[in-house]
């Protein structure tokens, strides 16, 4: 009886430890949130597994952190993405309300140079009529810029030339 637990005991520390291991991995080949990080260990623990303590021990180790993600995620994503759709994508990824505000207002100082930028790439060229222009602005907003700038790069656009 003894030995049976004992044995229990080390397959409890090795499945701790291969949770651990897995954690460690993941985060050795990218920064995740929190709640990303949880999400992904779910799926390889059991019910006797404490994810949020694991996670605790890491974000007190500094290994694990919602501020680094979120700067790394903006860095990533402001050049090709507006303040819209990068504020969605931080709310997916389990990110609170007060680190999405700060990211979005670091975006928005820049994001009409950004916008204007993937117009250029994806256009060059004025749009000559109203079914042009119309295309050129879903584009921009589907890249999550607002109206006020997909705006002002259309009709900068026409100023220019």
């Amino acid at each position: 009886m003894r030995r049976a637990k004992k044995v229990t005991n080390k397959l409890k520390q090795a499945q701790q430890k291969s949770l651990r291991q897995r954690a460690l991995e993941y985060l050795g080949k990218r920064e995740y949130s929190t709640a990303e990080l949880g999400q992904k260990l779910k799926t390889y623990a059991d019910e006797s597994d404490d994810i949020p303590a694991l996670l605790t021990d890491f974000k007190a180790r500094g290994w694990l952190s919602d501020a680094r993600f979120t700067a790394q995620l903006i860095n990533a994503r402001k050049v090709k993405f507006g303040s819209a759709k990068v504020a969605h994508e931080l709310k997916e990824k389990g990110i609170a309300d007060d680190l999405i505000a700060d990211a979005v207002s670091e975006i928005k100082e820049n994001e009409l140079e950004y916008a204007t930028e993937v117009w250029r790439k994806k256009f060059k060229a004025v749009a000559s009529d109203r079914h042009e222009w119309a295309k050129q602005a879903r584009f921009l907003q589907s890249r999550g810029f607002g109206f006020d700038t997909i705006k002002k790069v259309l009709s900068k656009q026409d100023n220019d030339d």
